[in-house]
């Protein structure tokens, strides 16, 4: 059955399913119904919230390593009678194939037995006549890629044939790839685009050679975001949001010659939910909470100071749902001028 099973894996660019990929590419619409080039899947997950524009993937960067967003999953694809017309469809173009016998031509006889005849085996109980008895009051599920898992066997790995699922119930428990909020938090980090958030310095962009540069970030300027995605088809409603909030701030002076307040660049939240501590006039020989100071001159070039922000990131969804997911960081680069402080000899 491998043969009929790959060709009915859904393809979903921007984690939104679109046509089944029949060997031809994908294409790119991200519409529901049927065209020339496939089957494209009922089911679409909808973003929301603070997510990269145009469905691409967020700035994020796990902590973890060994996290990766969900390769693939099982959704709502079509109802009984419009499955029938597709499957059945393309079932008999296979058959019809040249060359199509032995091992290969006896699986897709399978899979036509398994809707038509309802030929089942354990855990996968057939079907009569593609299920069209039942048709509007549930829907066939099928596997859905995620086109930024960049491993193919990965991401083709949902390859289950399509199943059965009542309105209003949950898939059965064996399909651990089924959709659900946790995997839809998930793809909410994944998308999740933070704050493009620059670091407040003292002196601004130009310093001088073992002066303290301040650096602080107020909470006004950067606070927790949020990105949802819910996956809503009739009988099947769910979501989940995905909230990141700041946590602390890791600045790297692009120079081996500098000295970091505290002294692991790592600077932590305040009770405020601010970070650092802003300049104020007669502080010039305090040291500061958050900060840097350069032991050389940048000549005529720059330092690129990168500021790292590490984010904390939970989620919640339908039923109550939620939990952690790792941390997340995101970082930007400002250039800064360090000087020489010039002294005349007498």
């Amino acid at each position: 059955m491998a043969l009929a099973v790959s060709a009915l894996i859904l393809t979903a660019p921007n984690a939104v399913a679109e046509p089944v990929d029949f060997g031809k590419g994908s294409d790119t619409k991200e519409t529901g119904g049927r065209s020339e080039t496939g089957i494209y899947a009922a089911a679409r997950i909808q973003y929301s919230g603070s997510v990269a524009k145009g469905g691409g993937t967020g700035n994020v960067t796990s902590t973890d390593v060994n996290w990766t967003p969900p390769p693939c999953w099982y959704a709502p694809y079509l109802g009984a009678k419009d499955f029938k017309k597709e499957m059945s469809k393309h079932i008999d173009s296979q058959l019809k194939a040249p060359g199509m016998g032995g091992t290969a031509g006896s699986a897709i006889g399978e899979t036509q037995r398994h809707y038509e005849d309802g030929y089942g085996w354990s855990g996968s109980p057939g079907y009569k006549d593609y299920n069209v008895e039942n048709d509007g009051k549930g829907m066939f599920w099928a596997g859905v890629e995620n086109p930024d898992e960049p491993d193919y066997l990965k991401r083709s790995s949902c390859t289950d044939l399509p199943f059965w699922v009542e309105n209003d119930e949950a898939p059965p428990p064996r399909y651990e790839e089924a959709i659900s909020p946790e995997i839809l938090a998930a793809l909410a980090y994944q998308h999740m685009q933070l704050p493009d958030t620059k670091v407040a310095l003292a002196p601004e962009a130009t310093t001088k050679v073992n002066l303290p540069t301040w650096a602080w970030l107020d909470k006004a300027v950067f606070d927790e975001v949020q990105a949802t995605a819910a996956l809503n088809v009739p009988g099947f409603n769910i979501q989940a949001t995905t909230t990141a909030k700041p946590v602390s701030l890791k600045l790297e002076p692009g120079t081996k010659d500098a000295v970091m307040y505290p002294a692991s660049g790592e600077c932590v939240i305040n009770a405020d939910d601010s970070i650092g501590e802003p300049y104020a006039k007669g502080k010039a020989d305090e040291t500061p909470p958050c900060g840097i100071r350069y032991l050389r001159s940048s000549g005529d070039g720059t330092y690129k100071l990168r500021a790292t922000i590490t984010w904390e990131i939970n989620w919640t969804g339908t039923g109550g749902a939620g939990g952690d997911l790792p941390n997340g960081t995101f970082g930007n680069e400002q250039a800064v001028t360090v000087q020489e402080i010039q002294s005349v000899n007498r």
